[in-house]
Order: structure tokens, then C-alpha cells, then sequence
């Protein structure tokens, strides 16, 4: 085990009558003046525009209400949304949807508190010093955006990350029922994003981290059960709340306590997504079957392991390699049960720019990729061969 430092300010509401606490949690931050970003109509037939509306004009707090995040955020709308804060003296900036809505409000939280443009921070050329408060009303449990601190934008060339604790939102309003509207499928392409955010965090090469280890091993059994309920019975409420909870503790940082996390499945995917526009979800369940497969005759310690605690694949009987690729067909398996894609064939991706996403991916084959056995540009290629 490594040493390390945990902390994480979000305060965290979670239940069916959690927007009650909307309107104290606003006043606590001292609001003024509100920016809403959302993505759909979804938040007014949930009921929640009407509840902000409420809150808002009963406390004499402006409110501006920006519809049009898109998946993969983009960092034009980013800037635009910037200039509204500063123009407006906005205070708060609040999230409510999933992951691409909060992450594009972090951004925004950042960039609105200075004149630098805020892609030099993606870059890491510039460090955040300050950020407006930014507040989420979750509506889809996938990214754990909720308690993280990290934000994902994307220039159309490149998909980059900004982690800083100055995004952590200082509360996050998490009701399950909210769920209910998403169609089916996008539901399952959540349950696979917090897959990967637990398996990015097991895939390490520090040892004697069995408290994280079995944290996670936990968590995703916790993941696999609820995934088997929703898929006999989509709207069973006991299993959402289940799979909400489980997206947060996913990506809060926790379960990085005295470990090194790995990162390299997502790096890889963030080329896909920004290149194709898939979702990133979507493009997870693809990556990460290519990944183990890649890593079985490399380094398959950590994915045997795993492989043994998850699905009792007996050392006894298989090899390290043997157990990392069983681990890799029954991940398989399981994303295909949910309806998901795990073949780039399947999304008419071919071969033509793999050697420029593998560059992107490793600056010019500058920068390898991955903790746990870091990747150059011929070892992303050799990811994305196996994901054809």
C-alpha cells in the first residue's frame, strides 16, 4: 500500500425525497443568481424545473436555464456558458442530468472565475486557483460525476480530463426514481461505465491493498447482481438504488486509497468517443474485453485475481493467462446480456485510424499510457486489434 490522502467536501442526498433539501442546500452557498444546465425536457417532466422555479422566485434568487448539453461536451459550449456567468454574476452553477451535464458545469465553474481560456487548463498548461460552487440534481447513475473531481471535455480533436478538488460539487441530489424515464438501454450503458470506473481502480500493481481489493471485488458483485434484476425486471426500484449508490462509490475517489489506478481502457475509449462520437459507456464494454485479453499473456496477475473472486475460477485448475481471458468473456457476457456492442465491427469501426488514435492517445508515442503496464502507441494498437 502506497501513502495517501482522502478528502471529498460533496455533500450527498440520496433517496426519493431528496429534492426536498434543494432549497436548504442553495441558501447555504448564499446563491444569487443560479445557472440550470440541462440536456432534454426530461427536467420538466420530472418535475424538476418547476421545483427550481419554485425555490428560486420564493428566495429572490435569479435563475438562468441553459437546455442544450450534448454527450462528449464540448468545449464551444463550455466557453459560451462561461461568458453567461461572468455577464450575469452567476454564483452557482447547477447540474441537472448525468455525467456530460455535470461535467460540462465543472468546466464551466472553473472557467468562469477567470480570463484564461479554459482549454489551457484540459491541457494542464495553466492550474485552476478558484471555481464557482457548482450543485448537481442527478437524473442518470452512470458517471459518478456526482462526488468526483474530475471533468471530461472534448475540442472535437481531443477528449481531455481536469482533475481538481475545486469541481467536487458541494451537494449532489441523487433520487433513483428519476431513473425511471431514461430508455432501458441507457441504463445498461451506465451499469458498464461504473463497471470501468471499479475496474480501472482493481487493475493496479501496488500490493497489500486487500481493504480497496475486496472493496471493490464487492462492489462489483454488488454491480453484477442488481444488473441480473434490471434485465428481468428494468423498473424494479430496489435494484436502481442499488446501481445509483454504486456509481457514486465507483468514482469518488475512495477506493483509490493507497493504490495506483490504472486509466489506460479509458484513455484508449476517450480516442473512440471523440473520434466516432460513440458513447462513452458504449465504448467501455468494447475496450475493456480487447484490454484484458491484451494484458492475459503480458501481466495477468492482477485480471486472475479477479477472475477468481468474481466468477470462482479456480487457480487449481487454469493458468494466470487462462484465468485473465475467462475474465475477459464472462465481462463479455455480461455486457452482451445487457444489449451492449462489444466488437468495433459492430459500430462499422474499422482499422483506418488506429495509428492516429493511438498517437493522440500517447502524444505522439511520447507518453505511454496505463499504471499498472504502461502502453505506447503499438501496445494501444494492439488494444484496438483485438477490439475489431
Amino acid at each position: 500500500m502506497i501513502d495517501f490522502t482522502y478528502k471529498n467536501d460533496a455533500k450527498l442526498i440520496f433517496g426519493k425525497n431528496s429534492m426536498q433539501y434543494f432549497e436548504k442546500e442553495i441558501l447555504s452557498l448564499g446563491s444569487k443568481c443560479v445557472l440550470m444546465l440541462s440536456s432534454g425536457s426530461y427536467i420538466k417532466e420530472l418535475g424538476i424545473y418547476d421545483e427550481v422555479v419554485e425555490v428560486t422566485k420564493r428566495n429572490n434568487i435569479r435563475l438562468i436555464n441553459v437546455c442544450g448539453i450534448v454527450p462528449n461536451p464540448r468545449v464551444e459550449l463550455v466557453r459560451e456558458y462561461i461568458e453567461i456567468c461572468k455577464s450575469e454574476n452567476v454564483d452557482l452553477v447547477l447540474a441537472v442530468g448525468g455525467g456530460s451535464t455535470m461535467d460540462t458545469a465543472k468546466a464551466v465553474a472553473v472557467g468562469a472565475k477567470t480570463d484564461i481560456d479554459i482549454w489551457e487548463y484540459f491541457l494542464y498548461n495553466q492550474v485552476p486557483e478558484s471555481a464557482l460552487n457548482i450543485g448537481v440534481i442527478s437524473t442518470f447513475a452512470s458517471s459518478g460525476s456526482e462526488c468526483s473531481n474530475c471533468s471530461i471535455i472534448s475540442n472535437m480533436e481531443y477528449k481531455l480530463g481536469l482533475e481538481t478538488d475545486l469541481i467536487i460539487p458541494k451537494f449532489a441530489i441523487v433520487n433513483p426514481e428519476y431513473t425511471k424515464t431514461l430508455p432501458i438501454n441507457q441504463l445498461y450503458i451506465g451499469i458498464c461505465d461504473i463497471s470501468s470506473h471499479l475496474l480501472e481502480r482493481y487493475i493496479t500493481g501496488v500490493e497489500n491493498v486487500d481493504v480497496t481489493d475486496y472493496m471493490i471485488e464487492g462492489m462489483l458483485k454488488a454491480l453484477i447482481v442488481n444488473a441480473e434484476r434490471l434485465i428481468k425486471d428494468p423498473m424494479n426500484m430496489d435494484a436502481r438504488n442499488e446501481v445509483s449508490l454504486l456509481s457514486i462509490y465507483a468514482h469518488n475517489n475512495i477506493l483509490d486509497s493507497g493504490r495506483m489506478s490504472d486509466w489506460a481502457s479509458h484513455r484508449i475509449e476517450h480516442e473512440l468517443s471523440s473520434e466516432y462520437g460513440i458513447i462513452h459507456g458504449e465504448g467501455m464494454a468494447v475496450v475493456l474485453v480487447a484490454y484484458i485479453k491484451y494484458m492475459s499473456n503480458l501481466k495477468p496477475k492482477k485480471f486472475a485475481q479477479l477472475a477468481n473472486r468474481l466468477f470462482n475460477v479456480d487457480y487449481a485448475h487454469f493458468n494466470l493467462e487462462e484465468m485473465a481471458l475467462i475474465l475477459s468473456e464472462k465481462l463479455e457476457d455480461i455486457y452482451r446480456r445487457l444489449g451492449l456492442r462489444t466488437k468495433l465491427k459492430e459500430f462499422e469501426i474499422d482499422n483506418s485510424r488506429f495509428e492516429e488514435m493511438a498517437l493522440k492517445a500517447t502524444k505522439n508515442n511520447r507518453n505511454k499510457i496505463g499504471h499498472y503496464y504502461p502502453l505506447d502507441k503499438n501496445g494501444v494498437i494492439g488494444v484496438l486489434e483485438l477490439a475489431i
